[in-house]
């Protein structure tokens, strides 16, 4: 079965919270980005499926999950995943973020240690200041400002996607980050986007004593390398991979390579994961 044509799935409550799932074996969740859903994931789900269970879902406002009335804090992203958890009697597992996603995951890890086996975090910066000032305009600049202006999703995406993917990004990578854009909500996002600006996660990071495995593209504009780096020295017990010709969004833009990475760690911990019932589905 495909994903494709795997029914969507709902954990209950206000906001209603929609995930896809696949396979059998310890559990693995995918948080995707801010201009994203759980389709970002399709490649990583088929890959792993076989040995894990893998669920990607849609966050409060995006995809298929409700959208919610108040202002956003990123601890609400948080009190949504252990809905997700305690639905599906999920003890532990292994959580893989990418940006937003592991911006989600850095909040969340302190107040739910219990709950995590390991981290796999892509792409992303634990503190907005850590951007240059250029790259903070940026990110305003390119998402929030034009939005309010009236302009439409259809009309930001190109830019975006320029300003996100690295310069050999395929013509099918491009396609698929441009279709994601297009579901998103805009007043969500733009909750979304309020609330990232004040982020700043750096005192959560030396409290990260589980494995974790970070993740950056070569030619990632918005979070370059050097974040990554940053990161590593302040969370024990991490490792960091860049993979080769890819921008912010590696695990679109190089699926096989980013695949191999979460394969090879998660292999290594597989068992670190669990169901609260030992069940595979």
């Amino acid at each position: 079965m495909t994903l494709e044509n795997t029914k969507q799935k709902f954990v209950e409550g206000n906001p209603r919270i929609s995930f896809k799932e696949l396979g059998n074996g310890p559990p693995v969740i995918f948080l995707h980005g801010i201009g994203g859903n759980h389709s970002n994931w399709y490649d990583q789900q088929s890959y792993i499926s076989n040995r894990f269970t893998a669920i990607a879902w849609d966050a409060r406002g995006y995809g298929d999950s409700e959208d919610y009335s108040g202002p956003l804090k990123f601890s609400d992203f948080g009190e949504d995943l252990i809905r997700l958890l305690d639905s599906r009697e999920i003890e532990k597992a292994h959580f893989v973020g990418l940006s937003m996603g592991a911006r989600i995951l850095m909040d969340f890890f302190p107040k739910y240690k219990n709950r995590v086996a390991t981290l796999v975090l892509c792409d992303c910066f634990f503190d907005y200041k850590v951007l240059s000032m250029d790259k903070q305009k940026e990110f305003i600049d390119l998402r929030q400002k034009p939005l309010k202006s009236g302009k439409t999703l259809e009309e930001i995406a190109p830019k975006l996607i320029d300003s996100l993917v690295g310069p050999n990004c395929t013509k099918v990578a491009r396609d698929k980050l441009y279709k994601s854009f297009l579901t998103v909500h805009i007043n969500s996002y733009l909750k979304t986007i309020a609330e990232t600006i004040k982020y700043d996660a750096t005192s959560n990071l030396s409290q990260f004593n589980i494995p974790t495995q970070l993740i950056y593209g070569e030619y990632d504009q918005l979070t370059p390398v050097t974040i990554g780096i940053s990161a590593q020295k302040k969370i024990l017990n991490s490792s960091l991979n860049i993979i080769k010709n890819a921008g912010h969004l590696s695990n679109i833009e190089q699926p096989d390579a980013f695949n191999a990475i979460i394969n090879n760690f998660l292999s290594k911990h597989r068992n670190l994961a669990k169901f609260k019932k030992d069940k595979s589905k």
